[in-house]
C-alpha cells in the first residue's frame, strides 16, 4: 500500500529556506515518477518539480527554476524539495504525488504540507 506523509513547511521570512520532505512507503523510486505540487488559495494545483527515474531526471515550473531542488534518497525512500530565496508568491499547500510508470499509471497523494512566506 503507497503511503505519502509531507512534512518540513511552515512559516518563513521572503528570502529564506525551506526543505520539504515526502516519506514514501509502498514506493520504489525505479517504479514510480516522483513530483512536488503546490496549490495556493483559490488556485489551481501546479506542478512546481519532478525527478524520474530513481533521480535521472528533473523538471522545474519556470518560477522555481534556480531556486528549487527536487532529490530522492533511496535509502530512506524520501524526496525533498529543498526551496530558497522564497517569495511570498511560494506560499501554498506542497503536496507530494508518486505516479506509478506502467499501466495503469496509478497516481497517490500525499496530504500536503502549508508554506507560509510573510515578513
Amino acid at each position: 500500500q503507497v503511503q505519502l506523509v509531507e512534512s518540513g513547511g511552515g512559516l518563513v521570512q521572503p528570502g529564506g529556506s525551506l526543505r520539504l520532505s515526502c516519506a514514501a512507503s509502498g514506493v520504489t523510486f525505479s517504479s514510480f515518477g516522483m513530483s512536488w505540487y503546490r496549490q495556493a488559495p483559490g488556485k489551481e494545483r501546479e506542478l512546481v518539480a519532478g525527478i524520474t527515474s530513481a533521480g535521472g531526471s528533473t523538471t522545474y515550473r519556470n518560477s522555481v527554476k534556480g531556486r528549487f531542488t527536487i532529490s530522492t534518497d533511496n535509502v530512506k525512500n524520501t524526496v525533498y524539495l529543498q526551496m530558497s530565496s522564497l517569495k511570498s508568491e511560494d506560499t501554498a499547500v506542497y503536496f507530494c504525488k508518486a505516479q506509478r510508470y506502467t499501466w495503469p499509471r496509478t497516481t497517490y497523494w500525499g496530504q500536503g504540507t502549508q508554506v507560509f512566506v510573510s515578513s
